[in-house]
């Protein structure tokens, strides 16, 4: 299984970001990030996959992820509806300001269990998942002070299971890391617009043919698989922010509506229209 580097985006003013209801359930992102994650989602039943432990939630699950420890989407397969929170927070955040303050010691102290993972159990999986939806119109001052009493809250958690029984260790040499970032970071900048493998090879210091075995080695899927789903995935944010099939189509990089149509029902099991109208009967 091969692993990504996600390039993630600070929001602006802020050390720490925040994505609230993220669809990427088409698509299979195996993937790290330099950032520690707290990710809270309510669903029927999904698949927890962080480093080399694999299980099922049940009905919601709430996961403190280390630095640049790989793990798979939470929501990647569901086909039943769900909500969803991800909190990212920097590494010099952490290291630089929580681990100086006495008061935070406890804090610390969790950020060092999440190098294991740390899945969260019981009561608290709830409240806390609630208390961080509720953050999303939360003025910034007021929202950094409420993370600082979520945070202080799980550290004080007695209900969690460590994920493995030593640090995650990432064995992606910088060389790696940097080729898979220059791939994804291209790509959430361009996919607007048509990507010929030249260009994209190009980019990677590669001939065409040496790009397309390594990408596929690399994420098990062809660039053009790859970069339809993303494609795909941007075309559903759009859809349920009520923008036209026919609008989103040609905005998430696609040149032809009936290829547009055939690839999301291939990604998504449903065309654009099945999907609005499950949309409007919600």
């Amino acid at each position: 299984m091969k692993v990504q580097l996600e390039t993630l985006g600070q929001q602006k003013g802020q050390s720490f970001s925040m994505l609230f209801n993220p669809r990427l359930s088409d698509l299979f992102f195996w993937h790290f990030h330099p950032e520690y994650e707290l990710v809270y989602i309510e669903a029927p039943e999904g698949t927890r996959h962080v480093g080399s432990h694999i299980s099922t939630y049940y009905e919601c699950d709430l996961v403190l992820i280390g630095a640049n420890i790989p793990h798979l989407n939470f929501d990647y397969g569901l086909q039943t509806d769900y909500r969803k929170v991800v909190l990212h927070l920097q590494a010099d955040f952490v290291h630089h300001n929580i681990s100086k303050i006495p008061e935070l010691a406890s804090v610390y102290a969790l950020f060092n269990r999440a190098a294991q993972g740390v899945a969260f159990s019981g009561d608290i999986k709830r409240k806390v998942g609630e208390q961080l939806f509720a953050l999303e119109h939360e003025p910034t001052f007021s929202r950094y002070l409420k993370l600082l009493a979520i945070l202080e809250t799980l550290a004080q958690a007695d209900s969690f299971e460590l994920l493995h029984p030593q640090a995650v260790l990432n064995t992606y040499g910088v060389k790696e890391q940097q080729r898979l970032q220059r791939i994804y970071a291209f790509v959430d900048t361009h996919y607007q617009r048509k990507i010929s493998l030249t260009e994209i090879a190009a980019h990677c210091y590669l001939t065409k043919e040496a790009f397309c075995r390594y990408f596929k080695q690399r994420t098990t899927y062809t660039f053009t698989e790859f970069l339809n789903r993303y494609r795909i995935t941007h075309a559903k944010r759009e859809l349920l922010a009520g923008h036209r099939i026919s609008e989103v189509c040609y905005q998430s990089g696609f040149d032809s509506l009936s290829y547009f149509n055939r690839i999301f029902k291939k990604v998504t099991g449903e065309t654009p229209s099945a999907f609005v109208q499950k949309l409007s009967r919600s």
